[in-house]
């Protein structure tokens, strides 16, 4: 009884979940045309606690799909700042930041400084752009690597540390990064260490056709929805995580099937270096999100080749000579994936 009990709590809460999900999805495709295959991404990235690094050209509408999703979400349930011990101020989180990021950044343009005050005669910290809701970090692999490091420990543990005090960010931050593949000139390219940070390497393209015509008869009514955009609060997102994680599940037959791919990666001659650790575990979260989406209380094998090649195509260095990725996973994953279509992958009853 109290199995069944608990099995409907979960199916209410998904159901919840799935609602927060379609309302981010309709507010970011009604600011952004023709991408639904990034949005849908993004969207598990930010459900998920991930973050995205696109690479793209200028004017491929980077921008718009990280404003269009932060200006959706809304601190509903105001709170003390974290950082202050006498809980009595609060420094409202915004929703969107864009941080164009250049040789000459120093880390306390993004992170924030300690400002003195003369009337107190004393320091205050005063907030960078990195406290945001979703942050957009233009171009950036043009900073330093001074200043790519001060973004690790933000996109790693949700903190930032100046003068030896650590700053919490909120438990929604979220990393949209982008960097121009065709411009090299005065760029610094992103170490292992930072591009792992990034549950997902996305490539944009040129929509069609006919969703590039879209954007000119609509770019007038879609600037003047500005006040009808549809919102959702930030507590709600949290909530449809939570719910997420503990009602979507995971067999051992899907963790043993990415250990496995990992190692067979790794251990292929076309490989270089292989995949972390880490990949797989901010892997999991990302393919529970994607069973949600589809409508399942289950990760099934479509969620795994689904997520896979963006979350690995950044994490693997490929061996010289070697140039398709793609197919390189796909023989890597021939094996276990046919051994994870005989397991069962449904929760017991």
């Amino acid at each position: 009884m109290q199995v069944m009990e608990a099995q409907t709590v979960h199916s209410t809460d998904l159901d919840s979940a799935r609602e927060v999900m379609a309302r981010l999805t309709r507010a970011v495709k009604a600011q952004v045309l023709g991408r639904d295959d990034v949005i849908e991404l993004a969207l598990i990235a930010l459900m998920s606690d991930g973050h995205v690094l696109l690479e793209d050209f200028p004017g491929s509408g980077k921008t718009t799909l990280a404003k269009a999703l932060g200006e959706a979400i809304v601190d509903d349930q105001p709170a003390h700042d974290p950082n202050d011990p006498s809980g009595s101020a609060y420094v409202p989180i915004v929703p969107f930041r864009r941080i164009q990021f250049t040789p000459d950044l120093l880390p306390s343009d993004v992170t924030g400084s300690a400002v003195f005050d003369a009337s107190t005669n004393r320091f205050h910290f005063r907030h960078g752009p990195i406290f945001a809701h979703v942050v957009l970090a233009d171009e950036i692999n043009r900073t330093s690597p001074k200043v790519q490091a001060a973004m690790l420990e933000a996109m790693g543990e949700k903190q930032v540390t100046v003068d030896n005090q650590t700053y919490l960010l909120d438990p929604l931050f979220f990393v949209i990064a982008t960097q121009n593949p065709l411009d090299l000139v005065g760029t610094y390219p992103l170490p292992t260490p930072q591009l792992d940070r990034f549950l997902f390497k996305l490539t944009m393209v040129h929509v069609a056709r006919d969703a590039e015509l879209e954007v000119l008869n609509t770019w007038q009514s879609r600037r003047d929805k500005h006040n009808a955009r549809i919102h959702v609060g930030r507590t709600e997102i949290l909530q449809a995580r939570h719910a997420i994680d503990a009602g979507v599940y995971i067999s051992d037959a899907i963790k043993t099937a990415l250990v496995d791919i990992s190692r067979a990666l790794r251990a292929d001659e076309r490989i270089l270096q292989g995949n972390s650790t880490r990949s797989l575990v901010l892997i999991m979260p990302a393919l529970q999100v994607l069973a949600a989406m589809r409508g399942r209380s289950y990760v099934n094998a479509d969620d795994l080749e689904t997520l896979l090649p963006p979350v690995l195509t950044h994490r693997v260095e490929l061996a010289p000579g070697s140039s398709d990725f793609v197919k390189i996973l796909r023989d890597c994953m021939r094996g276990p994936m046919e051994i994870l279509a005989r397991g069962t992958l449904h929760p017991a009853p």
